[in-house]
């Protein structure tokens, strides 16, 4: 017989999906907003007309951004850190996360302590740089993807994830001649690939966002990743050859800059928006299985 709900709890019905509608809205409502701002005028936009729905509908801001070959450049160069980065990443990960999952790997606890102690204590930005600089490492793709190739967060919840998979199936493995290698490719990887999806966005996202580590490693402009050429844009667009203008002209010019504001930050948002719905099945279910030692 079903148990009836008592007025409490569809109180507390009511209550929870009214929070989570109003949290949803907070999320939603700044991308709707920046959205709609892009494809507006900009004057619509600098007089604060703007709410939900775009006002006199144009493309021009993306227009303007896009003619700009510097954006093109740095979309090639993002990927390029992006793909390659995340890459590296995982596969640090993973030849870390394995072997400190397995019980009979000797001094894995030591170990597992040593590189914790990294969370808390990291050599300092200026160390840093001069061993990437010792290492002529400048100017160079390695800059950007060496020096954070594995985080100690993702390492342990990979390891907490491997050890979730029964050592029954090691056993079995090994009976039929299957080594440490061959489990970890043949097996180990299959099952796992919950938490390797999640952590391909966590990296994913990172390298896309990342735009300090090429501030300081990278003087050469053509392999800036696209968030430094979109933060050129946003920080640089001056008043130059505008001193003899009129006002009017000065306005109109500081009306675009404005709106512009809102295109760059869609441009540099859709690649990870359209991912992670894609990825988004695998989240939930990656990060509670990485998280609870089975």
């Amino acid at each position: 017989m079903l148990k009836r709900e008592s007025v409490r709890d569809k109180v507390l019905v009511v209550v929870n999906y009214t929070l989570l509608a109003i949290i949803a809205c907070l999320m939603i409502y700044p991308l709707i907003y920046v959205l709609s701002a892009s494809f507006s005028n900009p004057a619509r936009t600098v007089l604060g007309d703007i709410w939900l729905f775009p006002k006199e509908l144009t493309v021009d801001l993306y227009v303007k951004v896009f003619q700009n070959e510097k954006i093109l450049i740095g979309y090639r160069n993002t990927i390029i850190y992006t793909v390659f980065g995340t890459f590296i990443n995982l596969l640090f990960s993973v030849m870390i996360a394995y072997p400190l999952s397995r019980k009979d790997f000797y001094g894995r606890n030591m170990i597992t302590v040593f590189i914790m102690i990294t969370m808390f204590f990291s050599g300092g930005m200026i160390p840093t740089y001069l061993l990437v600089k010792d290492l002529g490492m400048l100017d160079t793709i390695w800059a950007i993807v060496l020096p954070g190739a594995v985080s100690v967060y993702n390492v342990i919840i990979m390891r907490t994830f491997f050890q979730s998979i029964p050592n029954e199936l090691h056993e079995a493995a090994s009976i039929d001649g299957c080594g440490n290698i061959s489990f970890l490719l043949k097996i180990v990887m299959p099952l796992s690939m919950p938490i390797i999806a999640v952590m391909t966005l966590f990296y994913g996202v990172g390298h896309w966002n990342a735009y300090f580590d090429s501030l300081i490693y990278l003087n050469d402009e053509s392999k800036f990743p696209l968030q430094l050429y979109l933060r050129q844009m946003l920080i640089q667009e001056d008043m130059s050859g505008m001193s003899s203008a009129s006002d009017n002209a000065i306005s109109e010019h500081l009306m675009q800059i404005e709106g512009l504001k809102y295109a760059v930050v869609i441009v540099a948002s859709l690649p990870m928006l359209v991912l992670y719905p894609f990825l988004q099945k695998y989240f939930v279910k990656g990060v509670m299985i990485g998280s609870i030692k089975g």
